[in-house]
């Protein structure tokens, strides 16, 4: 008999669509919005729309793989290039149209200047401004209902102070209107007082939201009220039952592969056939990745079929199919199942893209599996988020505007007393003005950066990566960091924290790398792109002179490094000799493989002179490079050199007369060797 069908419906919200989750967010963000905006330049595209015009959207997918945006062919153009586009409608800043909103138009220009300094009272980059205003705008369908999760989120962090990484990817999405909210508030609170680490309770907590729509009320009932047949006279019927209380989004063929484990799991517990521990293990890896994995982890205790086939029940684990001990329990516990694995995998998948989102706007921390918000933007938002949160059940009208906060809400009024005052009291220190909160500030951010390093970037880490940059597995690199940077900024981060390191963790390295970081300290790649260079400032010692060290990293091959580096480190260190007259000054120009004839020329470079092209009377004699390759910073790290032994060791290779190759075989690596 056909079944009436159960509608789906969203129980949780999500920031952006999983059509629009990718790597190196910020700079494919950034250049999107130049794509669409010279993509609607054109003059062939001028006058088109893009709604239901499959045509256009055909175009602009061809456009971004001209442009270099994407690669491989779409097998649907128009919808490739609609979900390439949809995140950024989302959050307004491009319209349904597809064209640049006002806020967009704003964002746009700031990576187009290259200039993300802060410019706002939250001492936020001016591009992360932005994406907390418009954060603070988005919102979500749900059931009807407009929820604006980032208010939302808000809300919870001031209530629990923090979310464990659980609470964050299962909990937190689950909060669409205001009683569930204030429920999740009071459980995560209790949760938090307990010290409960593991996930027992939250799936409970997540079952309890689902079960309290009538849409899984009715599922349940209709399951409870029909029987579920392996009969062949009644298979068919039966995997309509099943798929009909699946209510999948997409289609009730999606799953058909239920019915089977079903059965599977009906003769394993209910008839007691432990031979069929083995048919429910295949059954569950036919259904989706995370949900055939939620299932095994809950039933097996091992992930060797051969093994379970062996002896089923030394395998299976205790579990609630156990407790089963009639059959409307034994369908009460497979409906729970079925539905708590799918939704924690759909919950699951959500993470990455909320966390992409909430990341943008550098003002929450995802540090040693905890998040919560970073010191100035929690003090701002602690002091006006009762009435902020009034609105996180409307709609916002003007999501495309490039408006000021206090418009988005008039409790966002910036009160920088107010900011000062809770610095104050939150790190127990006394300060009473801006300059003095920042320069405290700073203090624990370089704290926060020796924890990052004690615990991800230990020499043993730091000597896989460098391994890992010489093989080019960017995968692995962009897992052990962070994929929201390209590799090479990846790597110049690292030298980065290799010299922090080999400099004893003096000086603002901070300030030294050029480069845009995330509230947790980890690199982001912008589309405008910027100085490759690391300045590393030296003051005066008993070993060396004041100087600068330029550092410069590349990861360009053979051939490129010749055409990309010789001109500009040459010219990055004559500029900056000229400009400060330090001739004490010199560059460590690092890759993963060294071009002997760049490394010739930098060597030619002692006896050349490097003019000033504005003012040819200006110029300076020889400059000092020194090339160093990856398999020499891993020896550096190894034998915990310093940079006071360093130091004498790069003056007298840079003084010695011997020629290449031995010069870097003799002066370079046995000298490290031997240090």
């Amino acid at each position: 008999m056909p079944y009436e069908n159960i509608p789906y419906k969203s129980y949780c919200w999500s920031l952006g669509t999983t059509s629009y989750r990718t790597k190196n967010f910020n700079q494919n963000i950034e250049r999107q919005l130049v794509l669409l905006s010279d993509f609607w330049a054109r003059e062939d595209i001028k006058g088109r729309k893009w709604k239901k015009d499959n045509e256009t959207q055909a175009k602009y997918y061809d456009f971004m793989a001209e442009e270099g945006f994407l690669t491989g062919a779409a097998k649907n153009k128009p919808k490739d290039a609609r979900e390439k586009t949809s995140g950024l409608v989302d959050i307004g800043l491009i319209d349904e149209n597809r064209k640049l909103t006002p806020v967009g138009e704003k964002l746009m220009a700031i990576s187009q200047k290259g200039d993300f300094s802060p410019d706002n009272a939250l001492w936020l980059p001016k591009d992360s401004f932005i994406y907390l205003k418009q954060l603070l705008k988005t919102g979500s369908k749900i059931k009807g209902s407009d929820v604006r999760p980032f208010i939302v989120f808000l809300y919870l962090l001031n209530k629990v102070e923090y979310l464990s990484m659980d609470e964050y990817t299962y909990l937190l999405p689950l909060c669409v209107n205001r009683q569930i909210t204030e429920n999740m508030v009071d459980y995560i609170k209790t949760r938090h007082i307990e010290g409960k680490k593991d996930q027992s309770d939250i799936d409970e907590k997540i079952l309890e939201v689902l079960m309290s729509m009538d849409n899984y009320q009715k599922g349940l009932k209709l399951l409870l009220e029909n029987e579920v047949s392996s009969q062949k006279e009644k298979q068919k019927e039966s995997e309509e039952l099943i798929r009909t209380i699946g209510f999948n989004r997409k289609s009730r063929s999606y799953d058909k592969e239920y019915y089977p484990l079903y059965i599977a799991l009906h003769k394993l517990y209910r008839e007691k056939d432990w031979s069929q521990a083995e048919k429910v293990y295949e059954c569950t890896k036919k259904l989706q990745s995370k949900v055939g994995g939620g299932w095994r982890k809950m039933l097996f205790s091992s992930k060797s079929v051969k093994a379970i086939a062996k002896e089923p029940r030394k395998y299976l684990n205790k579990t609630e199919f156990d407790q089963a001990e009639d059959e409307r329990s034994f369908k009460i516990t497979f409906y729970r199942c079925f539905h708590l694995f799918k939704a924690k995998s759909n919950l699951s998948d959500y993470l990455d893209l909320n966390r992409r989102y909430i990341k943008n706007t550098d003002t929450v921390l995802f540090e040693d599996g905890i998040v919560k918000l970073d010191i100035v933007p929690r003090q701002f938002f602690d002091s006006c988020i009762e009435k902020l949160y009034e609105d996180a059940y409307t709609k916002c009208d003007f999501l495309p505007e490039d408006c000021s906060l206090e418009e988005i809400h008039p409790c966002l009024l910036i009160d920088e007393a107010a900011i000062i005052r809770g610095i104050s009291r939150e790190l127990r220190v006394s300060v009473s003005t801006m300059e003095e909160a920042r320069n405290v500030l700073e203090d624990e951010r370089y704290k926060r950066l020796q924890h990052l390093i004690d615990t991800q970037f230990t020499d043993e880490r730091l000597i896989r990566l460098l391994t890992l940059f010489e093989k080019r597995e960017d995968g692995e690199i962009s897992r052990m960091v962070t994929d929201n940077a390209d590799i090479p900024t990846i790597f110049e981060y690292i030298l980065g924290i290799i010299w922090y390191k080999v400099s004893q963790r003096k000086g603002k390295i901070l300030d030294y790398m050029k480069l845009s970081l995330e509230a947790d300290l980890l690199p982001k790649t912008h589309a405008a792109g910027g100085e490759a260079d690391i300045v590393y400032e030296y003051e005066e010692t008993e070993i060396y002179p004041r100087h600068t060290l330029l550092l410069e990293a590349t990861l360009a091959n053979w051939t490129a490094q010749r055409i990309m580096e010789m001109e500009p480190v040459s010219r990055h260190l004559g500029q900056h000799l000229l400009k400060t007259g330090n001739h004490s000054s010199y560059c460590l120009f690092t890759s993963n493989r060294l071009n002997i004839n760049v490394m010739a020329d930098f060597r030619c470079r002692r006896y050349m002179q490097y003019f000033d092209t504005s003012d040819h009377g200006k110029s300076i004699e020889g400059m000092k490079i020194i090339p160093l390759e990856t398999t020499e910073l891993k020896q550096i790290i190894k034998n915990h050199l310093t940079y006071r032994q360093l130091y004498p060791l790069f003056e007298q290779a840079y003084r010695s007369e011997k020629k290449l190759p031995q010069w870097y075989e003799e002066e370079i690596i046995d000298r490290l060797l031997q240090a």
